[in-house]
């Protein structure tokens, strides 16, 4: 479905817009790019990231798109496209970067017009940075890439999602509903991200980085984090990522309970099993790579 004749349209040139750019340049696909940040655009262009790009007048642009991609947070994106859905041409395919799904892509689908197609996904990768000069098209080597189609999605429009996460190189494809992916990513991204960064603020001692070995830097490397996006993440998925909050507490609660006991039997229980779940990981890890 996807040629190498079709024009690429990349809407914010950040992290993940550059490591798209890139790994579609490197595929021999034209790609185009808007971004608010002039030296964006120059960045990319004078290294041969993307072929056009404007931070403003860059409807023709649009015009000449087989396929948007939206870089932007979600929220923008919603009213980017909106503004910008008279520029596309007829058979386009639009989709996305987005975190959270739910009332962010149903809400895309109910105002564009039929003659072009929304399908959702969501590349499972990143960094602690930001920006199109810190991507790179090799993290999505080692990541998952969820597709996210509703009812009004044609099998056309998902095969072309597959096939997009194919060429950009992702180790993994799934596809799941925006409901089931909301709720896994409120427990395995966004919970996470809440622990680490709750972890970081536990403690304001500034010596702490003369003492700590690799766990505590393993489990707050993601406390770095984009406070801006993130905040709207959480917010759009809030009752969820609630519930897995209360969840966790309860958890941490069993386990202190067990500790103030002196349950070693109790405590070498939930060891054990942590243990055991852990290593279902390390296995999908060692088959992914063969």
């Amino acid at each position: 479905m996807i040629n190498k004749d079709m024009k690429f349209f990349i809407v914010g040139l950040g992290l993940l817009g550059g490591a798209y750019a890139k790994a579609l340049k490197k595929n021999g696909y034209t790609v185009y790019a808007a971004d608010i940040n002039e030296d964006s655009i120059e960045y990319a262009l004078e290294n041969n990231i993307i072929d056009e790009g404007a931070v403003s007048d860059y409807n023709s642009l649009i015009e000449k798109a087989d396929v948007i991609i939206s870089g932007l947070y979600p929220t923008a994106m919603v009213g980017w496209l909106r503004e910008n859905q008279k520029y596309f041409k007829k058979g386009c395919i639009i989709t996305d970067v987005s975190g959270v799904k739910r009332g962010i892509a149903d809400k895309v689908q109910g105002f564009l017009s039929e003659d072009v197609e929304f399908i959702s996904s969501h590349p499972m990768a990143g960094k602690e940075v930001s920006g199109v000069r810190n991507s790179d098209e090799n993290i999505f080597k080692i990541a998952n890439f969820i597709i996210t189609p509703t009812e009004k999605n044609t099998p056309e429009g998902i095969k072309f999602a597959r096939e997009l996460g194919e060429i950009l190189g992702f180790r993994n494809i799934t596809q799941l509903s925006l409901e089931e992916h909301d709720k896994m990513i409120g427990f395995v991204s966004q919970l996470t991200h809440v622990i680490a960064v709750s972890l970081m603020n536990t403690n304001d001692n500034t010596h702490l980085v003369e003492y700590t070995g690799d766990s505590f830097r393993d489990l707050t490397r993601i406390a770095k984090i984009n406070e801006v996006l993130w905040s709207e993440l959480f917010l759009l998925n809030k009752e969820i990522l609630v519930k897995e909050i209360d969840d966790f507490a309860a958890e941490l609660n069993n386990f202190r309970e067990k500790l103030v006991n002196e349950d070693v039997e109790g405590m070498k229980k939930l060891f054990i099993q942590s243990t055991e779940r852990r290593k279902l990981f390390d296995r999908k890890d060692v088959k992914n790579r063969k």
